[in-house]
């Protein structure tokens, strides 16, 4: 180890902008053994894993890249799948910079350890070689029902899998993934990645019923009644909304809705064709990772242009910086310190444009700086398209407190430390629980909860 003195840090090949815009393939290479051992090397392997510390699932990071970088695969990606329920796709989603790269004790002076990179490599080679993670056989008569099929859903079930108990998933949509599958566009993650994990499940025991909504077309009180304990993992996919009216309008769009039925026609699925945006002027609104997959995914369908309006500056988006430079590079224009005042109307139906006021810093919010509007300095934007990607609220799912689980005023549920809710035998986690979040955090609280579960009905 230690050659992080000789050895750069080197990120994925990426693909050149004008090629990657015309189909919604990963755009990122995936490192080579030998691009990946090097990589591996360069850790120093710290007395105190600082980069371990920064991933909310606390992942033996400096082992797994030990091991690699000593060309030991097998050890190496069965660390790695220990403690993480899908390594490769956590690899692809996480903001790394924000996490476990932004902790690590070479990030100033010398670049961070590639650590996502290599965790993808890590997983994809040994699936290459024939590699899977261990599950123990399924206890007799033992299930837990699991409402879901998200990252905290999948995860749960993973290690719910793992410890021999069969999880029973109940996914309201014609595919399993939630966000990974429906929210999250290609150019990031796959389908087929996800689908391939989602089969590993199904192959080691796990029981998958989709277009299977609880509440609807199956009763709570069924689930309760089939199964020794149930997760909650619901989501929070529910747009915010700004201040004022219109989104009964054919042209404003909430993200989730645009990505899903996108995603839905690149799979072949039926889609609402009022989401298409070929040949026409786009707005996106918002400044986070979901609005980046808004702008990209406009500049792959086609739109004549895509402008991006973000109510501080630059320095203050919460999103991915490697999104945002991917999304330049794809021809997305940017425009800071504006914040969406009022929608102009051209008839009953459509909008016309959207009046922007300037805002400019002033003092501190919450540990932020803030932004105040300047009405002043407004600007009409003329578009033909209008996506707000403004972050997500939980669903108010009606038949919670029907059965005893209590749920805060936003409609998140309450959970204990233990990710119990108040009905006994029923557990919550995920943006269920945290509301709009990472999805390696989703991940933790699937993980967590199928250890607490086990100990609920072991």
């Amino acid at each position: 180890m230690y050659d992080y003195i000789k050895v750069e840090r080197v990120e994925p090949a990426v693909k050149l902008s004008q090629e990657r815009v015309h189909n919604f393939k990963e755009i990122y290479e995936v490192f080579s053994n030998d691009t990946v051992q090097t990589q591996a090397s360069r850790c120093i392997q710290c007395g105190i894993p600082y980069c371990s510390s920064g991933c909310p699932l606390n992942n033996n990071i400096p082992n797994w890249l030990k091991y690699i970088a000593e060309d030991n695969l097998k050890l190496a990606f069965d660390i790695s799948n220990e403690t993480s329920p899908f390594p490769e796709i956590l690899g692809r989603i996480c903001p790394h910079e924000k996490l476990c790269e932004g902790a690590c004790t070479l990030y100033d002076g010398h670049g961070a350890v590639t650590i996502g990179a290599s965790e993808i490599a890590i997983t994809e080679l040994g699936f290459e070689a024939g590699f899977t993670p261990e599950f123990q056989a399924l206890k007799e008569g033992l299930s837990v029902g699991i409402v879901g099929s998200g990252p905290a859903g999948l995860s749960c079930a993973n290690f719910l899998l793992r410890a021999g108990i069969k999880p029973v998933i109940y996914e309201r949509s014609d595919k399993a993934g939630g966000l990974l599958t429906y929210g999250i566009p290609g150019f990031k993650l796959e389908k087929d990645i996800v689908e391939r994990r989602v089969n590993l499940l199904l192959q080691y025991g796990m029981e998958l019923r989709l277009n299977a909504e609880v509440g609807k077309n199956i009763s709570f009180d069924e689930l309760l009644n089939s199964h020794q304990a149930i997760f909650i993992s619901t989501g929070a996919t529910e747009g915010k909304m700004l201040n004022h009216e219109a989104y009964n309008k054919n042209n404003i769009f909430m993200a989730v809705p645009f990505l899903t039925h996108i995603q839905k026609k690149i799979l072949g699925g039926k889609f609402d064709a009022s989401y298409l945006v070929k040949d026409k002027d786009v707005v996106v609104i918002g400044g986070g990772d979901t609005a980046m997959d808004c702008v990209r995914t406009a500049a792959r369908e086609g739109a004549k242009s895509i402008k991006c309006y973000y109510r501080r500056d630059e320095i203050s988006m919460p999103g991915s910086k490697k999104e945002v430079k991917a999304a330049k590079e794809e021809g997305v224009e940017f425009v800071f310190n504006k914040m969406p005042a009022q929608f102009l109307m051209n008839n009953e139906t459509e909008i016309y444009a959207l009046q922007f006021n300037h805002t400019v810093a002033s003092g501190e919010e919450n540990g932020r700086i803030a932004f105040v509007e300047q009405e002043e300095n407004a600007e009409v934007i003329e578009a033909d398209i209008f996506i707000l990607a403004l972050g997500f609220d939980q669903e108010k799912v009606k038949y919670l407190n029907d059965f005893g689980i209590n749920t805060a005023p936003n409609g998140s549920i309450l959970v204990s430390e233990d990710n119990k809710t108040t009905r006994e035998g029923v557990f919550a986690g995920g943006d269920a629980v945290r509301g709009a979040d990472l999805a390696v955090r989703a991940a933790l609280d699937g993980r967590e909860a199928a250890s607490n579960i086990c100990a609920f009905i072991l």
